[in-house]
């Protein structure tokens, strides 16, 4: 004759005495959670490819077509936090209908193990998804260095980098060669490369200092034609643009890690959550 026994939390917050007392075994299912966290990771990448792929077909280069800049941002960070919830609910709950059923535990700490059981799916989907686009940057960067690289020694040799992150000590070498009157003979990947250090340091340092602007009133009033006067005002003026661009850049830096927190806050909250009903799922199955 079948036996059927049930696990009663509301009414005695103790399960059935019949069988053995697991209050001092593991209180984690490893096997559980690593399974829930691959399961969220691999949920989380493929929302992310596929809000990628709406947000680029939203864009359109023409003016007056697509989506605004502002709307494609707020729809990103909503898209970031249902992608979170949606991981994360998801490997929180198999999480904890897949883990060990345990005997003669109280109700509060069964409830407390589920939901560390959620926090660890979400904290190990964490790590695993972030080694997973780490190393995808990783590999992207690694080949435009390589590419960059080749560029220059295809180019000038003396060329140096144009970018923002620049050995500080490139600047003052690139100073202390620097040739009076400027050399306007050089290749244009040289003359970039130069004036693009000077703009690099003086946005690190916040002005620019009185020998850089007037080396380049100089190259702007040879190259362009203009007096010295004139030269010297386009400079302010492109300098002063150049902070604003930088300082917007670093708002929406700003804010984007604001709501990633915040998205990372709601989905540590839905995998707990998840795994509580899954545990509860879990113990409640009548054994026949």
């Amino acid at each position: 004759m079948a036996h059927a026994t049930t696990v009663s939390f509301a009414e005695t917050g103790i399960v059935d005495g019949s069988i053995k007392n697991d209050s001092h075994s593991s209180g984690i299912t490893w096997s559980a959670v690593i399974a829930g966290a691959f399961v969220s990771a691999a949920l989380s990448l493929i929302l992310l490819s596929l809000g990628t792929g709406l947000g680029l077909s939203a864009v359109s280069p023409w003016t007056n077509s697509g989506l605004s800049a502002a709307t494609i941002s707020k729809g990103a960070i909503l898209w970031l936090i249902l992608m979170q919830a949606i991981g994360s609910l998801m490997g929180g709950y198999l999480a904890g209908r897949l883990r060990t059923k345990w005997a003669k535990i109280h109700s509060d700490e069964v409830y407390f193990r589920d939901t560390a059981h959620g926090f660890l799916v979400w904290a190990v989907g964490l790590v695993i998804t972030a080694a997973f686009l780490a190393s995808a940057a990783a590999s992207v960067a690694g080949g435009a260095g390589r590419l960059g690289t080749a560029e220059r020694a295809a180019g000038s040799a003396s060329a140096p980098s144009g970018g923002l992150a620049i050995n500080p000590n490139e600047y003052f070498v690139d100073s202390l060669l620097r040739s009076n009157p400027p050399n306007l003979g050089q290749t244009e990947t040289a003359l970039r490369g130069e004036v693009g250090l000077i703009f690099a340091n003086a946005l690190r340092t916040g002005e620019i200092p009185p020998a850089d602007k007037t080396y380049l009133d100089e190259i702007v009033a040879a190259r362009s034609g203009m007096k010295p006067a004139e030269a010297d005002g386009r400079v302010t003026q492109v300098f002063a643009e150049a902070q604003q661009a930088a300082d917007t850049a670093r708002k929406a830096v700003a804010h984007l890690s604001l709501w990633m927190f915040l998205a990372l806050l709601i989905g540590a909250f839905c995998a707990s959550l998840a795994a509580t009903f899954g545990g509860a799922q879990r113990d409640h199955i009548v054994i026949v």
